[in-house]
């Protein structure tokens, strides 16, 4: 099965993107398909598949980096997914499968996992794909050089070398649960051309940004920064070239702009925001247009940076939850399309989900009784103080994203109620992600949105250790969660590590380092013309090698 977007943890632009992890060893069709919706009559293809083309996808985000080891952000995520492939990927009910592994042997003690790799897999400047190039890639992570987020995947590997030139033997220092669906599914790297970089250095390869080489079925062309990204098929493809010549990936600034661009005909598909819903219906009812659906494996949150001394306290964070209608966000800004959420899991992932975890329904009275507690009285001018220090605070988020604007301004309005005063600034997408994700985190509070990754380990997003040099830019850190987030990953049994998960669950709920809002629906809108589109919760572009474009 070949994916088209790297399957792990990512940052999403936009309100109603699709999942990037899956759930491991699942057996049974997930509710993410099941519930899947979609106008497209001809889903599976009508016809016979005919080349040629160029599919314009728009995004109100221009991507960062095509290094998956060190992007965090869904628009790097989708080019990667078109240029690299991993060891294994997922198939429809999120299941590892081999990508560019043929198949795997596990050791009795579930610690050493033996890679057979395809043959004759090339690089796209067709140089020979080997052993020594997944030997090469997971070592950047593993690095005490490495600068990127993404090391808490690659801790539990102990050693790792190439048998020969086609065989890869992995041992673990324990049982890791997320390492065939989280782990593996990492690009590949070529060692020829960046095993002379030094890794501190690697961040900053022209390689990644100008000139990245892949094994997968589209091989990079250019990036306008800004502008736009240009992919072309990759003739030589192990699995076979895809139907459509050219891929264009273009950035538009914001929603209004890419919806008012698809009804032009200058971009072929887009996710669609739940505030387009209705244009996107209307469009399907002209004929102009068809819309596929699926609950998300996201959720969007407003995270609060530890860091600044107005978050520490959880009775503060707590309070902030309380003051926030989120059945009204949802009715006013989504008009009605998600559901509220209480944790980091998702519902998708029913065998870790916790639906009892501590909640704060809205309930402004025992806001400002928390923030009493916590020793903030009302000032003058009614905005709460304490030693001297206003309640006030900056709320970003990305520019383009209609949802979270507006969210951000009822978040002003309603915590005003309460006494909090806190400025909504929207900033461009590549600017914002730098600020709240890298050091020194400038930030006091964002709103934001995660696609998660098939495996339900929240180890990379909250854990202590991910702080400085990962995904926990929020700097929540509470040593009960440290330990049970450490004991997760090395149970193999699923409903045992479940229950663990269950727990981690409910104690982030309590400690609120995020305030959960809700889980979106995920829309994709595209051209009639496109064919045989298949949207999947746990990856976008699915299968994008098999889709089509009608020539006439």
């Amino acid at each position: 099965m070949k994916k088209s977007r790297s399957l792990i943890l990512l940052l999403s632009i936009v309100v109603v993107l699709s999942l990037v992890l899956s759930a491991c060893g699942s057996t049974s069709k997930t509710s993410s398909q099941t519930d899947t919706k979609n106008t497209d009559s001809t889903k599976t293809s009508s016809g016979k598949p005919q080349d040629g083309g160029d599919l314009i996808v728009g995004s109100i985000g221009s991507p960062t980096t095509f290094n998956p080891y060190y992007s965090t952000d869904i628009p790097s995520g989708d080019i990667e997914g078109f240029i690299f492939n991993g060891l294994t990927t997922v198939d429809k009910n999120l299941k590892p499968v081999g990508d560019l592994a043929k198949s795997w042997d596990v050791s009795s003690d579930g610690l050493t996992y033996t890679f057979h790799l395809k043959s004759g897999v090339k690089w796209q400047d067709g140089k020979p794909f080997t052993a020594d190039d997944v030997v090469f890639s997971y070592n950047i992570p593993r690095s005490k050089d490495y600068t990127g987020a993404r090391g808490s995947d690659f801790e539990q590997i102990k050693d790792i070398k190439a048998l020969d030139s086609s065989t890869v033997q992995i041992t673990l220092k324990e049982p890791y649960a997320p390492f065939l669906t989280t782990t593996c599914s990492y690009g590949i790297l070529p060692k020829h051309i960046l095993g002379d970089v030094p890794i501190k250095e690697m961040d900053k390869a022209d390689f990644n940004t100008k000139d990245p080489i892949g094994t997968g079925p589209y091989k990079f062309v250019e990036w306008k920064d800004g502008q736009y990204v240009k992919v072309e098929k990759n003739p030589d493809y192990f699995d076979g070239p895809a139907h459509i010549n050219t891929i264009t990936y273009k950035i538009v600034p914001d929603a209004n702009a890419l919806l008012t661009q698809f009804q032009a005909g200058d971009i072929d598909y887009m996710d669609l925001q739940s505030t387009d819903l209705a244009t996107g219906q209307n469009l399907v009812q002209q004929g102009k247009a068809k819309i596929q659906t699926t609950l998300a494996l996201d959720y969007t949150f407003i995270g609060y940076n530890e860091q600044n001394p107005l978050f520490k306290d959880p009775k503060v964070r707590q309070a902030l939850t309380y003051a926030l209608d989120r059945n009204k966000i949802i009715k006013s800004v989504l008009n009605g399309d998600g559901k509220i959420a209480n944790t980091p899991g998702s519902p998708l992932e029913k065998w870790a989900y916790n639906p009892d975890v501590p909640s704060f329904d809205y309930n402004p009275a025992k806001a400002k009784k928390l923030l009493a507690e916590a020793g903030w009285k009302p000032g003058p001018d009614g905005i709460l103080e304490k030693d001297g220090k206003k309640f006030s605070f900056t709320i970003k988020t990305n520019q383009g994203n209609t949802a979270r604007e507006q969210i951000a301004q009822v978040a002003q309005q309603m915590w005003k109620q309460i006494g909090v005063e806190a400025t909504p600034k929207i900033e461009e997408w590549s600017a914002f992600i730098q600020e709240v994700t890298t050091k020194p985190w400038k930030f006091d509070a964002c709103i934001l949105g995660w696609s998660l990754s098939v495996d339900p380990d929240p180890t990379a997003i909250f854990a202590s250790s991910q702080a400085e040099n990962g995904l926990n830019f929020v700097h929540y850190s509470d040593p009960a969660m440290d330990k049970l987030m450490a004991e997760n990953t090395s149970i193999t049994d699923q409903t045992k590590r479940g229950e663990v998960i269950k727990q981690i669950q409910a104690g982030i709920a309590q400690d609120q380092p995020y305030s959960f809002l809700y889980y979106p629906n995920a829309h994709i809108m595209y051209n009639p013309k496109l064919q045989n589109v298949q949207q999947l919760s746990a990856a976008d572009y699915y299968h994008i090698k098999d889709w089509w474009i009608k020539q006439n």
